[in-house]
């Protein structure tokens, strides 16, 4: 390995464009955020260094063993966010970016391309309304003053609707750089052509100061100033490269046990693209609503076919890669039912609390060999109504936090008492719910003090879904939209008497005691309705007794002044039913 004479980002761009510079597969996405990117080129206007790069000559006869990937330039956060692998044949050598991938990459982007990211309270969709293509702009007015940050240099990623990809944009206060546009300015002569007639366009004569300086200073700083200084590896040795690369990621973000697992994978799978198949699952269970990274399948490998399930490369040997790879396409429509079943219960992203959760869950579906259609076959009722229940208990009891590897390899014991000899025993016909809380080395107790304290949780808290699901277990979530619904509702809250409110407040008003799962139907037909006025209209057609029990509402006067008495008396329904649910004894 030894030191190269340094090169322009200019000159690195233009090796990126002609595929020379390539990204190994053993390099992690790319993951900057965009003001990351905006800090990168303040730091390279001021002078600031941008640390060394290592990169790997790797010559043909090496390049055709392994993969490689070109760098992205149009990101877009969330739905374009993956390399495209690149074919390397017939190229006698090029470079792979063994540490800098990320500065490169935001460098590319912020010359070459686009960021597009997600609209503040805007929903998840590919659209320009929520994620709108952006592209880097130079604040050309003024300086940063006394930014809080330590910037000088103010660089923003503007919406291409806003600016019309304008060389100069002007908003309300100031004149904007399109930063791509320096590129064309070859010599300083050719760009002095256009700054003596910013004149024309910038009244202010120490605006006009700053707006040449730092154009000026722009264009030296990308095709003039040599910072791309880099250590260059012509070894071929992909051992040595890995080894290389594990060393310097192990500084200020850790590499992932995923990313090398991943490279491991697309090194040895022979038959089937790993990165892609592996993309592709997680794009279709995003489609399901849940966002899930691939450490979650690379985990989910490792506990069904590993002793030992922590990330470390000893782990996934080049044996139990090809293995990965034969038993690919049951693992891979083992998770996609188990989120499908997951969905059914009525849970999403935010209510879903911990993705380990699911792994008992995939273990349990994949060696029964019931993955397919667990769903929805009808057999197979009364085993999700046991996964249902297990699953809400060990989330609202966060069984999940902190040492997680432990607790999964506990429960994996519930499967089977000899991991090496048999992955599930021949006893096990059902989800073995009582077996895995009994291997649990956790408090699972639902006792009167613990559910006291969940009684007392939030509309808006993450655990109020499961907790309302435990004591409204019998509704179609799958079939049906429930929303959670405040019994009296929440614009009558300041209708409390003072006694009241001093008594209960909001945190008691707006918590499980006044909580009910309604029907998305019902709750707009009750639309703010009081109570009393609400249940008086719908017993009208229905047995009032079975309407009562089935929401849980207490037969006590419901007007909004009895409400000491209703909050009393909700407790003890709440209670009776959780303990049913649960089938424990306080």
């Amino acid at each position: 390995m030894s030191f190269q004479t340094p090169i322009t980002i200019a000159s690195a761009l233009e090796k990126i464009d002609q595929n020379q510079y390539l990204l190994p597969a053993i390099q992690r996405e790319f993951e900057w955020e965009h003001t990351r990117i905006e800090w990168l080129f303040d730091s390279i206007m001021r002078g600031y260094p941008i640390s060394s790069f290592l990169f790997w000559d790797v010559k043909e006869d090496t390049a055709k063993n392994y993969k490689f990937y070109k760098f992205i330039n149009s990101y877009r956060e969330v739905y374009k966010t993956h390399n495209e692998e690149f074919s390397t044949n017939g190229i006698q050598s090029f470079q792979a970016i063994l540490d800098g991938q990320q500065r490169l990459t935001s460098l590319y982007i912020g010359l070459k391309g686009s960021y597009a990211y997600k609209e503040y309270r805007k929903k998840w969709e590919n659209t320009e309304h929520a994620i709108p293509t952006r592209h880097l702009y130079l604040n050309v007015t003024k300086p940063l003053m006394n930014d809080e940050e330590g910037r000088v240099f103010e660089f923003s990623f503007l919406k291409q609707d806003d600016t019309n990809l304008e060389k100069l944009h002007f908003d309300q206060e100031n004149c904007w750089f399109k930063v791509s546009s320096i590129l064309h300015y070859s010599s300083a002569a050719v760009l002095d052509d256009f700054i003596d007639n910013i004149d024309e366009t910038i009244k202010n004569k120490e605006q006009i100061k700053f707006a040449k300086k730092s154009i000026r200073q722009l264009r030296k700083s990308i095709l003039d100033d040599k910072l791309i200084n880099y250590f260059l590896e012509e070894e071929q040795s992909l051992d040595k490269a890995l080894n290389i690369f594990i060393r310097i990621n192990s500084g200020a973000k850790p590499l992932s046990f995923s990313d090398l697992l991943m490279s491991i994978a697309v090194a040895n799978w022979e038959k089937k693209d790993a990165r892609k198949e592996i993309h592709q699952l997680v794009d279709n269970i995003r489609e399901k609503g849940f966002n899930i990274s691939k450490d979650l399948i690379l985990k989910s490998y490792l506990y069904l076919y590993s002793k030992d399930i922590k990330f470390r490369v000893t782990n996934f040997s080049k044996q139990n890669a090809q293995n990965f790879e034969a038993e690919w396409e049951k693992i891979r429509n083992t998770i996609l039912e188990t989120f499908n079943l997951i969905r059914s219960f009525g849970f999403n992203e935010v209510t879903l609390t911990s993705k380990n959760a699911v792994l008992p869950i995939i273990y349990y579906l994949y060696h029964s060999n019931k993955y397919e259609s667990f769903t929805n076959k009808a057999n197979y009722k009364d085993d999700r109504e046991s996964i249902k229940i297990w699953l809400h208990k060990v989330l609202i009891k966060q069984v999940f936090g902190g040492t997680s590897d432990n607790t999964l390899s506990q429960i994996r014991k519930a499967f089977t008492i000899d991991f090496d000899q048999k992955y599930l025993a021949d006893e096990i016909t059902d989800f073995p719910y009582e077996e895995i809380l009994k291997q649990i080395r956790k408090d699972t107790a639902i006792n009167a003090d613990f559910i006291e304290e969940l009684l007392n949780t939030q509309k808006d808290s993450k655990y109020s879904f499961s907790i309302l699901s435990l004591i409204y277990p019998y509704l179609d979530y799958k079939n049906n939209n429930f929303h959670k619904d405040h019994l009296h509702p929440e614009s009558k809250f300041s209708d409390l008497s003072d006694s009241d409110k001093t008594k209960y407040s909001w945190g008691q008003y707006n918590s499980i005691c006044n909580l009910q799962m309604l029907d998305a139907n019902e709750n707009m037909s009750k639309n703010g309705k009081s109570l009393n006025e609400w249940v008086e209209k719908e017993v009208k057609t229905k047995d009032r007794t079975t309407f009562l029990e089935n929401h849980l509402i207490p037969d006590v006067d419901l007007e909004l002044n009895n409400f000491d008495n209703f909050y009393t008396s909700r407790k003890k329904n709440i209670n009776y039913q959780a303990n049913r649910s649960l089938e424990l004894i306080i």
